[in-house]
């Protein structure tokens, strides 16, 4: 039964239009993907769907088919047409042209609604899981809260973190509480923006999963987008393929996603380097912290490498790995437990560990890095992010010449460029300002790039955009690189040598080639390495 029909619908933002006349049919109990490249629209149809401020067609109407108790004013899907509602009052077919409906109705399709958002955990932090999930729960099954928010942590397996203070959870365990949540409002429509664009491989199995067990095998209807070929194959039912706001393909996930595939780069071949200057030396580091819950946690545990100018070098694992740890030791942002790490400045070493604006407060200026949470100043626009936001003092012209120069270095062709830099970060697409983040990285020219998960929330396009704007910068600027990652199948497009971090120990280190010999199936599996 149709649900959810979209008729000529455009949207624009200051002019330039981010969907152009979409027709769309969504049917109940479907799960509708939606797949593009970085800033296609995908994000702007899902908060369209949902009724977030700001995301009002500019042309065309979003029609919701519903069923509706007059006497409670609870929604449903049409399909409970006739049905008795639990008030005593009975559901009755409704055409509701959303965005011009009345408040009243338009305020019962949305909180009927359930929506995951890229990197928005939106959760009660300083409050246990379970009672997270219990403040979510739809009201008509209050008296089952328990029970049913334990049920729904299982189905995201997150049991062993129910009485955890969400403010402690890591970043993929927040994903899935804020998934539990999402699940327990009973919802008639759910919609999932890249739910699982920034998470590692095995927590994105979970995640799909979850949604697999809790949306899917229950019909609810569902629209999803990503950037993960495997999440649209498997998930949803029907595919559509944007492409700047309007629909360059649709129909059954095989074809669409193979098609779309077909418009991805191959990335330039990497040119092999012979290096022999050190900038960073790494000897016997250490970080070892107490656990009330786990003891004596030994995050890096004695760790020796050299990494040279110029270099392009990963450092690879699983989660937990200890691989984050140490490249914020590197940076200076850590203190260690044990041992040193020395980076040279011209041609002085510095030791790290040394405190004072004489020591390491002269080195941590010339390092650049970018965060898994990276964010951006929301209230201002992405040139003054690149720019007054980060202390760069430069004449106006000049200014805008190198905001231009940079985000060109992550992908942006001129044109988008130019247009982006009077954009405020929320009329950007996840993709897009991941960009962005990067391009504030890059535009202070540091000596020292510091990459921590860099592809999380890239399409493949965007990702091989990223790919040759590191390797152009290594060769343009004289840049070096420690790319801190899960993602293997990256490091073997990018990085000159990799290290395998195993429980705070490194294992081996050689050509990222070498490296995937050394992984273990399960590694294999959870670092997303093909083949």
């Amino acid at each position: 039964m149709n649900f959810i029909e979209l008729k000529n619908v455009s949207k624009a933002f200051n002019g330039k239009y981010a969907l152009k006349n979409l027709n769309l049919k969504i049917d109940e109990g479907k799960v509708v993907g939606i797949l593009g490249k970085s800033g296609a629209g995908k994000s702007v149809l899902i908060n369209m769907l949902r009724g977030m401020r700001d995301y009002k067609p500019t042309e065309g109407s979003v029609i919701y088919n519903i069923a509706i108790c007059p006497k409670c004013m609870r929604v449903e899907p049409p399909s409970y047409k006739g049905k008795d509602c639990l008030c005593g009052g009975k559901f009755k077919f409704k055409k509701v042209d959303f965005w011009n409906c009345d408040r009243k109705l338009f305020a019962a399709i949305r909180k009927r609604t359930a929506i995951m958002l890229q990197r928005t955990f939106a959760l009660y932090e300083d409050e246990p899981v379970i009672d997270n999930v219990i403040k979510a729960i739809d009201e008509l099954e209050y008296e089952k809260s328990v029970p049913k928010a334990i049920e729904l942590l299982e189905m995201v397996q997150l049991t062993h973190r129910i009485t955890h203070i969400a403010r402690d959870l890591s970043g993929g365990e927040k994903q899935r509480v804020v998934l539990a949540r999402q699940l327990a409002k009973n919802p008639m429509l759910f919609l999932a923006d890249e739910p699982t664009g920034t998470l590692d491989p095995r927590t994105a199995d979970l995640v799909h999963s979850a949604l697999v067990k809790g949306v899917k095998e229950k019909n609810i209807t569902m629209v999803v987008t990503s950037h993960w070929p495997e999440v649209m194959k498997e998930l949803p039912d029907y595919v559509v393929w944007l492409d700047e706001g309007e629909v360059v393909e649709e129909g059954d996930p095989e074809t669409v996603v193979g098609k779309f595939l077909e418009h991805v780069p191959e990335l330039k071949e990497r040119k092999r380097v012979e290096f022999v200057n050190p900038i960073i030396k790494v000897r016997n580091l250490k970080k070892h912290y107490y656990s009330i819950e786990r003891g004596m946690v030994k995050a890096v545990d004695g760790v020796s490498f050299d990494v040279y100018e110029g270099e392009i070098f990963g450092i690879v694992g699983l989660s937990g790995a200890g691989k984050t740890t140490l490249s914020r030791m590197i940076a200076g942002l850590t203190d260690p437990s044990d041992g040193d790490v020395c980076i040279r400045l011209g041609d002085e070493w510095i030791n790290m560990k040394e405190k004072g604006p004489t020591k390491r407060g002269r080195v941590i200026p010339y390092i650049g890095i970018l965060h898994q949470e990276f964010s951006l100043y929301p209230h201002r626009t992405i040139l003054e992010n690149l720019t007054d936001a980060i202390n760069l003092e430069l004449p106006a012209e000049f200014a805008r010449m190198k905001a231009v120069y940079v985000l060109k270095a992550v992908g942006f062709n001129e044109k988008k460029a130019k247009e982006l830099l009077h954009k405020m970060p929320d009329e950007l697409s996840g993709g897009e300002r991941h960009r962005v983040a990067l391009a504030q990285v890059l535009i202070k020219e540091p000596k020292i790039v510091i990459l921590d998960e860099p592809t999380g929330t890239m399409d493949p396009i965007t990702r091989i955009q990223v790919s040759d704007s590191i390797l152009k910068s290594r060769e343009e600027l004289d840049q070096t690189y420690i790319i801190v990652s899960h993602d293997m199948d990256f490091v073997l497009e990018v990085c000159d040598r990799a290290a395998l971090m195993r429980g705070g120990k490194i294992l081996k280190i050689g050509d990222p080639e070498d490296i995937v010999e050394e992984l273990t199936p399960e590694e294999k599996k959870k670092m997303s390495v093909e083949g």
